[in-house]
């Protein structure tokens, strides 16, 4: 089978494909809010048609959650998994979007035209783009390259509580010789980039509490312990003035950059002046000495991601808060362990109470890094495939968020994985007004379809 009639059926029918994802975005699969639990019920059902109408043999299955959609096409050659997901983010603040974020168009903007839904970028444009690659090898040579296995999930956005258990009841039929990822994205603009690192994640939730009930800051000030006073001291505590963790044997499993991934990594010419002045800041802020990727992709982090205490309404109350409160994440590399993690930054917290303040926690998650292995043939082969159908060469980057999927499928399947995705920064995923760029969806289609062909 040969590739340049499939890149030309891709090129020919790009608003066909265009329709069909906006028709897909047009539900609104919102997976963290029960009231949306039907619209899931409704993208899954889509799905499985969409993809029955190409030849797959595909099937919504249920879960304690949402369903999630298996889909095989049995061909010759290598078999491949494909992942996605098709839940979204919620929309709030609705009056922040330019448009009803369900009511998805193909806008004009300075940098060309943009899908504006959500969903466009994360994860359904994604998704749908190797769905599309897909549906044009089928079009054009009456069958597809390989053997494909297609896993898309319904609850990414709400945690996937249903995924581990799934994949472990299905591990014979998921298995594949290597999993591909779609949920990522470009390096800048032109770059295609294929992950191998991921930092993993650990959520906290505290509670500082001190007094029964709230007090009057004029009968009980200054002789009343203040429980915000506590918290604040304790956040204060968790970095040095270099910028380090101060948590006891954090940086245990946190290996040093090597002197080849450094030179590659510098060879990208990350310009920490622009990323930050995009979002109004002038200078990197984490550890000393550390290069700007190096932070971002390669190092752990503590975060303050919410504090709140007190009176927060409007006006003024002069009132002493019985308790305060923080969420706190931290993003790990190596092979640091988040439970030894969890472990020692309780009792940090424990040890710094005074007198009469107690505290409660609550955990959110706990997932180690993710490091890729690119002996697998097909990252020399998707490298090279992405590098002929974008203006730059393909880079093996680092990635500064957590994608768990991919640790499952190491340790549930024994399978390696490719991230390889076509978003750009300026996305707005989780945010208002997301959008995937049209030239992302069409050259993701016609980058999918050149790494079939690579593959096989």
């Amino acid at each position: 089978m040969t590739l340049d009639p499939v890149l030309s059926r891709i090129d020919s029918e790009l608003h066909a494909a265009t329709e069909r994802l906006l028709e897909l975005l047009r539900i609104p699969s919102i997976s963290t809010d029960p009231a949306y639990k039907g619209d899931c019920d409704t993208a899954a059902d889509w799905l499985v048609a969409d993809l029955q109408s190409i030849g797959f043999e595909a099937s919504k299955r249920p879960t304690p959650g949402h369903p999630m959609v298996v889909a095989h096409y049995d061909g010759e050659g290598p078999h491949v998994l494909f992942y996605g997901h098709y839940d979204v983010q919620p929309v709030d603040p609705l009056d922040l979007w330019d448009r009803d974020p369900f009511d998805p168009q193909i806008e004009d903007t300075p940098n060309g035209k943009v899908i504006r839904g959500r969903g466009s970028s994360d994860d359904k444009g994604q998704l749908m783009t190797f769905v599309e690659a897909c549906r044009a090898w089928k079009a054009e040579h009456g069958k597809l390259p390989c053997k494909i296995t297609l896993f898309f999930e319904g609850e990414e956005e709400s945690g996937s509580p249903s995924l581990t258990p799934f994949m472990q009841e299905n591990a014979e039929e998921l298995t594949a010789d290597i999993a591909l990822i779609c949920d990522t994205g470009l390096y800048g603009d032109s770059t295609p980039a294929i992950i191998t690192q991921l930092r993993g994640l650990l959520g906290e939730e505290l509670t500082i509490t001190g007094p029964n009930k709230d007090l009057h800051s004029g009968m009980y000030g200054g002789i009343a312990m203040n429980p915000a006073r506590v918290l604040a001291k304790i956040i204060a505590a968790l970095h040095d003035e270099d910028g380090r963790i101060t948590i006891p044997d954090f940086y245990d499993g946190v290996p040093e950059l090597s002197n080849e991934l450094a030179a590659a990594w510098d060879d990208l010419k990350f310009d920490e002046k622009k990323f930050l002045g995009e979002v109004g800041l002038s200078e990197p802020a984490g550890e000393k000495g550390r290069r700007p990727l190096e932070m971002i992709w390669s190092r752990p982090t503590c975060e303050v991601n919410g504090i709140w205490s007190g009176y927060t309404g409007d006006g003024f109350k002069t009132v002493l808060p019985s308790e305060a409160h923080a969420k706190i994440s931290f993003r790990l590399v190596g092979t640091q362990d988040p439970l030894k993690i969890r472990e020692n930054f309780r009792k940090m917290v424990q040890d710094m109470l005074p007198a009469d303040c107690s505290v409660t926690f609550s955990d959110h998650g706990a997932s180690m890094a993710g490091q890729m292995t690119t002996t697998h043939p097909a990252f020399d082969q998707a490298k090279k495939a992405l590098s002929d159908e974008w203006p730059n060469a393909a880079a093996y980057v680092g990635c500064g968020g957590s994608i768990p999927i991919a640790g499952h499928f190491k340790e549930i399947l024994n399978m390696d994985a490719m991230l390889i995705g076509f978003g750009k920064d300026d996305d707005q995923i989780h945010s208002p007004n997301e959008k995937y760029d049209l030239s992302s969806f069409h050259k993701g289609i016609r980058s999918w379809a050149r790494i079939l062909d690579a593959m096989t």
